[in-house]
C-alpha cells in the first residue's frame, strides 16, 4: 500500500490533514512538519490503521517476554 498525506483547506481556511497508508504513530511522524506549518491542531482523529499496528505491535512485544 503505498503512503499518501492529504491537506484539505476549506473556503474558511481550516485545514485537514490526513495521512493514508502509515502504521501507527509513523503518522503522526510523517504529517508532524505539515502541522507545525499549518498552525495549532483543533482537534485529532486516529483510525483503524494507527490501532491495528499498534496492536501488533503490542502483542509481538508481548510473545518476545
Amino acid at each position: 500500500m503505498s503512503r499518501t498525506i492529504e491537506i484539505i483547506i476549506s473556503p474558511s481556511g481550516e485545514s485537514h490533514v490526513e495521512t493514508k497508508g502509515f502504521a501507527g504513530s509513523d503518522c503522526r511522524e510523517a504529517s508532524r512538519f505539515l502541522e507545525l506549518a499549518l498552525g495549532n491542531t483543533q482537534s485529532e482523529s486516529l483510525t483503524a490503521e494507527f490501532f491495528e499496528a499498534h496492536t501488533h505491535h503490542q502483542n509481538h512485544l508481548e510473545q518476545e517476554t
